[in-house]
């Protein structure tokens, strides 16, 4: 009979088991240009070619607290002309604790990027609107899709 008694971290969970928990949400940095502007309203019909960047990075801030940071940049254009430029880093402070490497690298790929996207999708709609433009609403993104996709490419590098 084993007489170890099981470590509690506060909140009555074993601290043996995997944990996961958001401890803050903040915007890092928001840049947005519209260098044509005003003559830009000017124009009678405005289709823009619409280019979304997006990428992760992940900084360990102390043993299980790390800082994830999802850059985002829209950058709309016609006739090879800038209309609106916005660029966006949106971060969170994540403790995860008692994951398997390959786990611990999927959450930072996946949900934490997930757990951000919905900040940068109203912070980008709402700048785009304050410019002078029609609000652009960013469709969901899958990242579980988009982490496998780099981990495939990188498999084959």
């Amino acid at each position: 009979m084993n007489d170890k008694k099981a470590e509690s971290n506060g909140n009555g969970a074993n601290s043996d088991q995997p944990q996961f928990a958001l401890q803050q949400i903040y915007m890092k940095d928001l840049s947005f240009e519209a260098p044509k502007t005003p003559t830009t309203f000017s124009e009678q019909q405005v289709e823009p070619e619409i280019k979304l960047n997006l990428k992760n990075s992940h900084t360990t801030l102390a043993t299980d607290t790390y800082e994830i940071v999802l850059h985002v940049s829209v950058h709309a254009t016609m006739k090879e002309s800038t209309l609106f430029l916005v660029e966006i880093d949106q971060a969170g402070v994540f403790f995860i604790k008692g994951y398997p490497p390959d786990e611990l690298s999927k959450l930072i790929g996946t949900y934490c990027p997930t757990t951000l996207f919905p900040y940068v999708r109203e912070t980008i709609s709402s700048t785009i609107g304050k410019g002078g433009f029609p609000s652009m609403l960013l469709q969901p993104i899958n990242f579980d899709a988009l982490y496998a996709q780099a981990s495939q490419e990188s498999s084959q590098n």
